[in-house]
């Protein structure tokens, strides 16, 4: 990362980077995908900076807005919330959580999740409550937007717009 910021731009860009990121997942979502793998490691950046989802070998269509995998199926354990790593259940409310921890991503320049921690360990501190830390370059507002992402299912949020409830379309409105 040396080098490559402008302490003027730093935030903006940064941010910028979470909002190309929501409105691709936003794009997936209003199709019926769920893409099972958000992570800094399966996005891309263009020539203008935009940055763009790829990898799309674990994404799924969904009829009804959930996937249940095949046990032993392998899954990126330090990017995956609770009903992921105890019932193989994905969800467009999983990939908002792998969302979150991209932005920690992004805010942490490109650090890994839980670097020093083995995946049983990720696993007994995601299901302790135990969440990522605020990385030094993220402010306590977008620390907020994050943990709002680590939150329990029924309260997670979802990148689209549905039937105009209260928190529907959260991060595409808040990142914009």
């Amino acid at each position: 990362w040396e080098g490559v910021f402008q302490p003027q731009q730093d935030s903006a860009w940064l941010m910028s980077m979470c909002q190309d990121v929501c409105e691709g997942m936003e794009y997936l979502e209003s199709h019926s995908f769920i893409h099972r793998d958000l992570a800094a490691r399966n996005c891309l950046i263009n020539e203008n900076n935009v940055v763009k989802v790829s990898d799309f070998g674990m994404t799924r269509y969904v009829l009804d807005n959930q996937y249940t995998s095949s046990s032993g199926a392998k899954f990126p354990v330090k990017w995956s919330p609770p009903e992921v790593l105890h019932y193989s259940k994905y969800s467009n409310k999983s990939d908002v959580w792998s969302f979150g921890v991209l932005i920690w991503e992004i805010f942490s320049e490109g650090r890994t999740p839980f670097e020093n921690r083995s995946n049983l360990e990720v696993v007994n501190d995601i299901t302790r409550g135990i969440r990522l830390y605020r990385p030094h370059r993220a402010s306590q507002p977008l620390y907020t937007i994050m943990y709002r992402c680590w939150h329990e299912v029924p309260t997670r949020f979802i990148f689209t717009e549905k039937n105009g409830s209260e928190n529907a379309g959260f991060w595409y409105f808040l990142l914009r």
